[in-house]
């Protein structure tokens, strides 16, 4: 391992993030729990919000609002308030999207796509906001990209660990329905169980031809479609003008109509540590590189441990909570076995993973205690970190790659 620092103890962080903000909010205190990703994060947000950058301080934070919005999340768009009026930003923007400066009100249509359907960005978005008047250079681009991304997925952290229900508990109340948990409630497979399928798996080593492995991503994103959410969203009305086109939410990759010309993103084409990385690096400066170590962070995060039990490997589950969802936003590893899927990720930490992904705001502090019922507490903000990376991951691909295809 070489010279490698040990990780501040989560105390001494603590008290750093509290220095920063003047409070301790709920996410740093839930994120905590895993120290080694708390300082990645902390220091990619800080960089992103408070770094060198080519977007001024007020847009960073109004960005912020805006990507928050699009889930209903009160709790960060209060944050994001707060510390946009700290950074001098124009109080009169706080009414809503009809009072901010044009340049920024044409992004939201690509904080809209990239929040729910991000396969559908494409050159003609990247387009319209580099030409004309109010005009953005692609380095704005990039950095309102990674904010927006950055504060989509925390929106899934914040509902998926029940962050958000202590400050706005008032305002959330029955608005989600419990379809998609009933079947299997309480058969949870246990954790014993799984680790004896992922001991199976790791001695079973298959081999299967391509056209078998796309027929089992195939069956995976079929299987994501059947575990339906309720619709509709209600709106907080403290927030509903920060929100235009409430309707626009996912929609299942698998189900983009018989004629659609998206296929499938294969990341044997593009991936982020081939491209991704480089191109955002370079539009961005350092930013690739707190990125890639905070995706790296959460992906190789293991205590080998499973609900009490020591010195498991966890990898192939950790894999496949990832590649499983990559796999609702149409994304397609072509090394990997989605049989894997099925055997590790039983029906309700599915139905868990695809709302608190996909629908954050009708994630409630319930679904949460309900699902992994043998797992402790921080192993289930171990789960939600890894929603929060992989998503992350997700939109920023489709996002780059556009933004590849726009350059050359």
């Amino acid at each position: 391992m070489g010279h490698h620092q040990p990780p501040q103890d989560t105390h001494a962080l603590l008290i750093d993030a509290f220095l920063q903000n003047n409070r301790l909010d709920h996410v740093t205190q839930v994120m905590g729990l895993h120290p080694k990703y708390l300082d990645v994060f902390l220091r990619t947000q800080n960089f992103i919000l408070r770094g060198d950058g080519p977007l001024p301080y007020d847009y960073r934070h109004y960005i912020a609002i805006m990507a928050a919005g699009r889930h209903q999340c009160s709790y960060l768009v209060q944050l994001q308030k707060q510390e946009f009026l700290m950074q001098g930003g124009d109080k009169t923007w706080l009414k809503g999207l009809a009072h901010i400066p044009q340049k920024l009100r044409n992004l939201y249509e690509i904080n809209k796509i990239l929040a729910h359907r991000p396969w559908l960005l494409n050159k003609s978005h990247i387009k319209m906001l580099t030409k004309g008047t109010d005009n953005w250079s692609l380095s704005e681009v990039v950095h309102a990209i990674v904010l927006l991304v950055h504060f989509h997925c925390l929106c899934s952290f914040v509902y998926g660990c029940g962050v958000s229900e202590e400050v706005d508990a008032s305002e959330t109340t029955d608005t989600i329905s419990s379809e998609g948990y009933t079947s299997d409630m309480d058969t949870g497979v246990g954790v014993d169980t799984l680790m004896q399928r992922m001991k199976t798996l790791s001695e079973q080593q298959e081999e299967f031809s391509a056209e078998e492995r796309a027929k089992r991503f195939e069956r995976v994103e079929l299987q994501s479609v059947e575990l339906g959410t309720s619709a509709g969203l209600r709106i907080t009305p403290s927030i509903g003008h920060f929100v235009d086109d409430p309707d626009f939410i996912y929609e299942d990759f698998a189900r983009r109509g018989e004629d659609s010309t998206i296929p499938t993103f294969r990341v044997q084409d593009y991936s982020w540590d081939d491209q991704g990385y480089s191109l955002v690096n370079r539009l961005y400066n350092d930013v690739g590189n707190l990125l890639d170590d905070k995706f790296k962070t959460a992906y190789n995060l293991t205590y080998y441990t499973m609900g009490g039990r020591r010195d498991v490997d966890t990898s192939r589950f950790r894999r496949a909570i990832w590649n499983y969802i990559h796999c609702m936003f149409g994304i397609m590893h072509d090394d990997y076995n989605y049989g894997e899927v099925n055997h590790l990720l039983e029906r309700s930490l599915k139905s868990f993973i695809k709302s608190t992904c996909c629908f954050p705001e009708r994630t409630t502090k319930a679904d949460y205690d309900r699902v992994l019922r043998e797992f402790k507490h921080s192993e289930k903000v171990h789960v939600n970190i890894m929603v929060l990376e992989a998503r992350m991951q997700a939109e920023l691909l489709y996002a780059l790659r556009v933004i590849m295809r726009y350059m050359t």
